[in-house]
């Protein structure tokens, strides 16, 4: 065997190793899949109808609340960015990561500090290497999340949310995650979580789907608005944050099962590309074999024949 089809073969061999680990992961991230889809199903109505009714409790009272209340000139602005502890996921993080530039910018362009809080190492590291501050960071359960985890990232965000600004808090809170919109399709997101905008559900309330009027309902809060909306607080936040995590969760199972099959297809495609180069390079080195054999014989019966 000729020495470049030794180096043909020994690529094929390596392809075929690596083709194996991303048709492995492929799989364990399809499978993954399927349970995250049932924890965003199972979480999403809840997350929704707690938003419903702190919308319908903050539009039933006239109390002012940090969950509720716009501040007339913010000048701070938590940002809290979800992304992935593993790569191997395509541009999953580094999308997620783009869309938390751009909102950033955008809160900086209107005179607000933005204070970074992290989940995910791939966000850290991309913060660590620039140098930039990061305010509070979480890693290492972006794969499965658990809403015990939920609640340890919405406890800082919530200090900081009721926290006076001149000593250290901040008058808005944003979110930055990636939608599971479908096996296909996983679009970067960003959305303000404090103060919770009342303006589509005073829309909501007045009219119904064909533009008939409806009656407010009217409510009576014990022991009062206040009370209630501090309740719901950390209840509200503690949800949609649970709920990003879930939906980040899901698409980055997504991203990295889309990747992983790619990579298997371009493996596949790349031993086949190998296998032809080599067989061509056997054939070559057959054909020289046997073009010295004639050549030797000719040459053998040219003597032969000179000789006598």
């Amino acid at each position: 065997m000729g020495a470049q089809v030794r180096v043909y073969k020994r690529r094929i061999k390596s392809v075929t190793a690596t083709k194996k680990i991303t048709k492995a992961m492929e799989m364990i991230s399809a499978s993954r899949i399927v349970k995250a889809q049932r924890q965003v199903d199972a979480s999403s109505p809840y997350a929704n109808e707690l938003t419903r009714a702190v919308r319908a409790v903050a539009t039933g009272s006239n109390t002012k609340h940090p969950l509720t209340t716009e501040v007339e000139r913010p000048t701070r602005a938590a940002v809290l960015l979800i992304t992935s502890d593993r790569g191997l996921a395509g541009g999953y993080s580094s999308n997620a990561i783009k869309a938390a530039e751009q909102l950033t910018e955008r809160l900086t362009a209107e005179g607000k500090e933005v204070l970074s809080y992290i989940v995910g190492r791939k966000g850290v590291s991309y913060y660590s290497f620039r140098g930039r501050t990061v305010t509070e960071s979480w890693t290492g359960f972006t794969d499965n999340p658990t809403y015990a985890d939920a609640k340890a990232v919405a406890g800082s965000l919530i200090e900081a949310v009721t926290t006076e600004t001149a000593e250290g808090g901040v008058d808005e809170l944003h979110i930055v995650f990636t939608e599971f919109v479908s096996m296909m399709t996983q679009t970067p997101v960003d959305a303000r979580l404090l103060p919770l905008s009342l303006e589509e559900a005073t829309g909501q309330a007045e009219t119904s789907g064909a533009g008939k009027e409806q009656i407010l309902p009217l409510f009576e809060f014990e022991p009062s608005a206040e009370d209630v909306l501090d309740a719901l607080l950390p209840r509200y936040v503690e949800s949609r944050i649970y709920n990003a995590l879930l939906q980040s969760a899901a698409s980055k199972h997504a991203a990295t099962r889309r990747a992983m099959k790619s990579a298997t297809d371009n493996a596949e495609e790349l031993i086949k590309s190998l296998t032809r180069l080599a067989n061509a390079a056997r054939q070559a080195d057959i054909t020289q074999e046997i073009s010295e054999i004639v050549g030797g014989a000719s040459a053998l019966a040219d003597a032969t024949a000179g000789s006598d």
